[in-house]
């Protein structure tokens, strides 16, 4: 029984693959004709030829003969404008996409550009408001009177005493000259009263020289009594910063004894990037703030524009110079910098965010109306930060320009533009897009209906021998037929292929 119904099932199998093949090689072997549907003229209003076709899924794929698309879709007709020759560049878009786009435009308008540069500055000491105390003999400080660094000093202060070798001989010398001058002079001889006067001279001039005050000086030709020490005093008011002596020490002419600094008055370097040095120049006015002050600024002047930049932070350095009578600004100290740039009158500018920046060029897209935009190259100028833009070149006044959306519109203006390229160039088609021809053919695949679906390739056109009687079949055909089975396959006239035996199956 088992038998009977598996030879019945192998039967029914066989009948169905026979047709099911039967029919798919009559159907493969009949030719497909292209689609009629876009092609022919007439397909653009008033009667007239396209200008191209393209894919209606794949935009960049464009022929200039109907056809199919690679999706197997018709391809669409592009028609020309009537009447209307857009621009090199320019492209047409309907008003419901421009508004899904979401495109908004401004006009070019001229107005006052001015820029608030903002940058980090440091407090430092005015530079010309630095003393450095030296002497200019050699000697032993034998007390000292500032004793420690951030003293505040007053001019003319004592700074300390020193015992000088030296300056006690040329004091003993300079009262010596100035006996000898008193001795000679009511001498008849011009030539010894003049020689009494010259040696005073030179032995005074010495002390000057090494920086002994003239208090001091008058007070020993006074008093005519040699001084073990000499005094030295604060030669400006300040606060000491750099104190590199004490009581005992012996020191020379190129020991730096004290650095004496005036805070009245101090710079404040704020640290500007390279692209915003355009707006800066000597003069302009400055606002310095501080964290720890709310509220509280200070004013000041642009002095300088250092010729030179920061090789680690790449800025420029710009000193601002302030007052600074109640001390409140001390160096090192960090603020915030406000430079109040120069304004440019009355130049053209548009709207930042309309410049499309692409690292070689710089464009903006124009909206000529009725729907058709335009991208344009510019020359760009200076930024004010606050979202307007300088252009020097490429652009009129009172034109509207593309603020939001302009990036698929350059893109559009750039395929269109290729778009006429290549269908003025009358080079073959296959150099844009890979395609194949208008009446497409596709290959045939015929399925044998068995145990595990397996399906035998046929190349298109070799069933056109076949038919329903049997006729010889190409020889790939008969080869493929007459392959192995796999195990639980059955053959087109139903047996089963496998090997078996005579006994009855459970």
């Amino acid at each position: 029984m088992n038998i009977k119904k598996t030879i019945s099932i192998a039967l029914m199998v066989a009948a169905g693959a026979a047709g099911g093949w039967l029919a798919n090689g009559l159907f493969a072997s009949a030719p497909r004709e292209p689609s009629t549907r876009a092609s022919g003229a007439g397909s653009c209003p008033g009667g007239t030829e396209p200008v191209y076709w393209k894919a209606p899924m794949d935009p960049s794929y464009v022929r200039d003969v109907p056809g199919k698309s690679p999706m197997g879709m018709d391809l669409l007709p592009v028609c020309a404008e009537e009447g209307d020759e857009l621009p090199g560049g320019a492209v047409r878009i309907a008003p419901g996409l421009i508004q899904k786009m979401g495109v908004r435009t401004a006009l070019v308008e001229r107005r006052d550009l001015t820029r608030v540069v903002r940058a980090v500055g440091r407090v430092d000491y005015d530079e010309r408001l630095v003393e450095h105390v030296h002497i200019k003999v050699q000697g032993w400080i034998e007390k000292l009177y500032v004793k420690y660094e951030g003293e505040m000093v007053k001019r003319g202060q004592p700074l300390l005493e020193l015992y000088s070798p030296e300056l006690v001989s040329t004091q003993e010398e300079l009262l010596i000259a100035a006996r000898y001058r008193e001795a000679t002079g009511d001498s008849p001889f011009p030539d010894v009263k003049r020689g009494g006067d010259d040696l005073f001279e030179a032995t005074r001039r010495r002390l000057e020289l090494w920086d002994i005050p003239h208090r001091d000086i008058d007070q020993l030709l006074d008093r005519g009594i040699v001084r073990k020490t000499l005094t030295l005093y604060a030669p400006a008011s300040g606060v000491v910063t750099h104190l590199m002596v004490r009581k005992g020490m012996e020191v020379g002419a190129n020991d730096n004894l004290y650095t004496i600094a005036d805070l009245s008055r101090v710079w404040v370097y704020a640290d500007v990037y390279q692209y915003e040095l355009a707006w800066i120049a000597e003069g302009q006015r400055g606002v310095v703030e501080l964290s720890y002050l709310p509220g509280v600024s200070f004013e000041g002047v642009v002095t300088y524009i250092y010729p030179y930049l920061d090789p680690t932070t790449r800025t420029a350095r710009v000193r601002l110079e302030l007052d600074n009578p109640r001390g409140v600004l001390k160096p090192d100290m960090f603020a915030n910098v406000s430079i109040e740039a120069q304004t440019l009158k009355g130049v053209l500018s548009v709207p930042e965010e309309a410049v499309i920046r692409s690292g070689r060029r710089n464009l903006i897209v124009v909206a000529l109306g009725d729907g058709r935009f335009q991208p344009r190259d510019v020359t760009i100028g200076l930024e004010t930060g606050d979202g307007w833009i300088e252009v020097r070149d490429g652009l009129r006044e009172s034109e509207r320009v593309v603020t939001s959306g302009q990036f698929l519109i350059d893109s559009e203006s750039k395929l269109q533009e290729a778009v006429q390229k290549f269908l003025a160039s009358g080079d073959d088609s296959t150099h844009l897009a890979v395609t194949t021809d208008s009446a497409v053919t596709t290959d045939s695949a015929i399925r044998t209906d068995s145990t595990d679906g397996a399906e035998h390739s046929v190349p298109n056109g070799e069933m056109e021998g076949a038919s329903l009687e049997g006729h010889a079949m190409p020889a790939e055909v008969a080869g493929a037929a007459e392959h192995v089975m796999p195990a639980g396959e059955t053959s087109h006239d139903g047996h089963d292929k496998r090997p078996h035996s005579n006994e009855p199956k459970e």
